[in-house]
């Protein structure tokens, strides 16, 4: 049977309302997963420093996987973007203990890149994926 990899595009209602782009693109079982920054349903970067908005670009990352059924043991990779690399490692502890309290004990392949600025001026992070969940869970959008 032939498995149907038409890209889908994944746009949960609890997280704003994209324009010019979508927050996940499925493609047979594999979702593509936008970058995330710490936006709110209001459009807002959340305040608190890294630590807050790591928890909300994770989580926003986290809505996007579970529209399809997907779960955080399905995440094969994490790019996760800084714009100050050294207050993320200052805070490697919180973060992690943030993490384990979203996504449990299991960790994907990882790569954390220093950048100067992301598309909000006031996100320190954003977190772009992909995860492949398996077909007796998925849920494809729109079907």
């Amino acid at each position: 049977m032939a498995v149907d990899t038409a890209p889908i595009p994944v746009n949960p209602p609890s997280l704003p309302a994209p324009s010019g782009y979508s927050h996940g693109t499925l493609s047979g079982n594999t979702l593509f997963l936008g970058g995330q920054t710490a936006l709110d349903a209001d459009m807002r970067i959340v305040a608190g420093g890294i630590v807050e908005q790591f928890r909300q670009a994770f989580g926003n990352v986290l809505t996007t996987l579970a529209e399809v059924g997907g779960v955080p043991e399905d995440l094969v990779s994490l790019t996760i973007y800084l714009t100050d690399i050294p207050d993320y490692q200052a805070h490697g502890r919180e973060i992690g203990a943030v993490w384990r309290e979203l996504a449990g004990p299991v960790y994907p392949a990882m790569a954390g890149i220093g950048t100067t600025a992301l598309w909000q001026p006031e996100a320190m992070i954003e977190i772009l994926g992909v995860a492949v969940v398996p077909d007796e869970r998925l849920v494809v959008p729109g079907r």
